[in-house]
């Protein structure tokens, strides 16, 4: 298996009754297949950063999950502490409501306070949940996520009404250019799906599922 494969992995469990043995082992595989983050609750963030000291795999954390209907304000504050318990990426869920409201300032001004809260010290990707949004909105997201400053846009939550398709990863790589990365995340099972996004455009997925990935067996289910 190339590594690159395992480079695109953001290796997640972020299921509300994870228990720290569970978060314990998703960061020892991460470890073994050089995954590149371990995607984890903010609860345990200061665990996955123990776990994974010395290594190259990052501590990714999810940020007014998996609503987005905070205010940006607390979402600032939550990114700000989860930094400081040792993330390196942060996937912020985008202000649907205001979005489909056209309230396009209030959701440009929500991702930026992330944005700042991070400022150089963690990766910001913004989940704009493609399945609640029509195509309009889905390229105003992405120009939103572009003009606050996001590194990356991010399809789903995976707990929502769908997933990622590849339609969707290539509307959203069309839309950011090279201006950003593109994740990939929700009912990813297997390598060919995997692949599939990859060749939309996708050049990081979030998966629950990154070992039996890695090893190339099909899985029912999949964040």
């Amino acid at each position: 298996m190339e590594m690159n494969t395992a480079k695109m992995i953001d290796h997640t469990l972020l299921k509300a009754e994870a228990t720290k043995e569970q978060i314990v082992k998703l960061c020892e595989e991460a470890r073994e297949y050089g995954f590149a983050s371990v995607c984890v609750n903010p609860v345990w963030v200061k665990t996955a950063a123990e776990e994974l000291k010395g290594s190259d795999v990052k501590v990714c954390t999810v940020i007014g999950f998996p609503l987005g209907a905070s205010t940006a304000a607390v979402k600032a504050i939550e990114s700000e502490d989860a930094i400081q318990n040792g993330a390196e990426e942060v996937d912020m869920v985008l202000a649907i409501g205001l979005l489909k409201s056209g309230a396009d300032e209030a959701v440009e001004d929500d991702i930026r306070a992330v944005v700042d809260a991070a400022k150089t010290k963690a990766l910001v990707k913004v989940i704009i949940e493609t399945s609640l949004l029509t195509e309009e909105e889905k390229v105003r997201a992405c120009e939103l996520s572009l003009r606050a400053g996001a590194d990356f846009v991010k399809t789903s939550t995976g707990f929502s009404t769908g997933g990622a398709t590849v339609e969707d990863v290539a509307l959203i790589r069309n839309v950011v250019g090279d201006n950003a990365g593109v994740k990939a995340s929700g009912g990813i099972h297997d390598l060919k799906d995997l692949k599939a996004m990859a060749e939309a455009g996708g050049n990081r997925v979030g998966a629950s599922s990154g070992v039996k990935i890695m090893n190339g067996e099909a899985v029912e289910d999949g964040y």
